[in-house]
């Protein structure tokens, strides 16, 4: 079996990004176990000072959930022209960890804009030494006018570029 880590840069559980990986959580094959990471709220603000072998619960917590996936991937809003405030906390702890070495990662931004999230996270993941691929990145503008309010994409092509980035990523790992 192959596991894959969703995780969610909005904190909101009605938002579009876990809309976007609750989808890809439908198209993910049988042989994949595919688990939506919700406790990111719990995630104490970075202390480098707290950052040892014994970290907070959470931030233990992650670290061991990250370790024992093949992949994982992230969907995520942009919020004033950056990344989300908890994500950016989030992958701080792991600077230490390193339990994104050579982990594939997708990266998907869907905001109204998005483009400066995008690039700043795939700095961000560069640094934490990921495995990106332009093939598992993805950017989807004006997400709004592609999801309807119960969570269902409504976008023809948006659908098709998750489908195959799913398709892609899932191949790729494990």
């Amino acid at each position: 079996m192959k596991n894959i880590l969703a995780i969610s840069g909005s904190l909101r559980q009605g938002s579009s990004n876990h809309a976007i990986l609750s989808y890809l959580s439908s198209i993910t094959p049988d042989d994949t176990n595919y688990t939506i990471y919700d406790d990111m709220a719990n995630i104490p603000a970075f202390d480098p000072g707290l950052d040892t072998d014994s970290p907070p619960a959470s931030v233990a917590t992650l670290r061991r959930l990250l370790s024992n996936t093949d992949g994982v991937i992230i969907c995520t809003p942009e919020y004033a022209f950056g990344v989300p405030g908890s994500l950016k906390n989030m992958l701080d702890w792991l600077v230490s960890s390193s339990t994104l070495v050579d982990k594939p990662v997708a990266l998907i931004t869907a905001s109204l804009g998005g483009e400066y999230a995008h690039a700043s996270l795939l700095l961000t993941l560069g640094v934490l030494t990921a495995k990106l691929s332009d093939e598992t990145n993805l950017l989807i503008q004006f997400v709004r006018s592609r999801i309807a309010t119960d969570g269902t994409i409504t976008d023809m092509g948006t659908i098709e570029r998750l489908k195959d980035l799913s398709r892609i990523f899932v191949a790729n790992i494990g």
